[in-house]
């Protein structure tokens, strides 16, 4: 899946403020400049800083421009952003991650299920469980569920890559928002199973819902990773 210009412009902006070429709390280049820089457009760019924006590594002040956060602020490389939208696959890096499909077919589901994504329970989803491995480690185990309709002819090809890239890209849909419940877990027979860990090791799941810019529920899913592999971080600011 090939990466799209704003994702590997914030990789390259990223890179510099890792390595100090923007340092902690000064002043960014302009968008204007970045996007000369680049050969796109502003919004390219804009949606480059977003993304940077809530990962912590950046922040806007109204009337005078961007700054790079401080160094204590910057997450861990495996760590995850609460609020972001471009899915594993564009975090990590399509080098680093490889997904093993454990399950993959459609069928109708519970009343549970059927609850969070805000259908019927005659309306087929996609059952879909696969590992997420990080540079030949498991790393998270995912169980999701999406309404076919509004996610028609998922190919195989993107839940072993990105199936965020496959709404965003092949069927031009944009999330609206997300409710998320991360909580902590004790681990059961398929955390042992397939993150090789053991019974009884602390879990964190991640629950979210997420719907898209039109309000229909396109995901209820379920993420779990053993405690000590990532965190999930939260920048708030200030904007008062």
């Amino acid at each position: 899946m090939k990466e799209k210009k704003y994702q590997l412009i914030a990789n390259e902006i990223k890179k510099r403020i890792l390595n100090e070429t923007y340092k902690a709390n000064e002043l960014m280049p302009e968008q204007g400049k970045l996007a000369k820089e680049f050969g796109v457009s502003k919004i390219t760019i804009k949606k480059a800083l977003d993304g940077l924006a809530r990962a912590g590594l950046i922040y806007k002040k109204s009337g005078l421009g961007t700054y790079v956060l401080g160094q204590t602020l910057k997450m861990g490389k495996l760590d995850s952003p609460a609020n972001a939208f471009d899915g594993l696959y564009h975090q990590q890096g399509k080098e680093h991650i490889k997904s093993k499909v454990i399950l993959f077919e459609p069928e109708f589901p519970s009343a549970h299920v059927a609850q969070k994504l805000n259908i019927t329970t005659t309306e087929l989803v996609y059952n879909i469980k696969r590992l997420r491995i990080i540079d030949g480690m498991p790393f998270i185990l995912e169980h999701t569920y999406m309404p076919v309709s509004i996610v028609p002819k998922l190919p195989l090809e993107s839940i072993k890559s990105s199936i965020y890239s496959y709404i965003h890209d092949e069927l031009n849909l944009k999330f609206g928002g997300a409710f998320r419940k991360i909580h902590s877990d004790w681990s059961n027979q398929d955390d042992v199973k397939y993150l090789e860990t053991n019974l009884k090791v602390p879990m964190l799941e991640v629950e979210q819902v997420v719907w898209l810019a039109n309000g229909k529920y396109v995901e209820y899913s379920k993420s779990r990773n053993v405690f000590n592999t990532r965190a999930i971080t939260v920048v708030d600011i200030n904007n008062f």
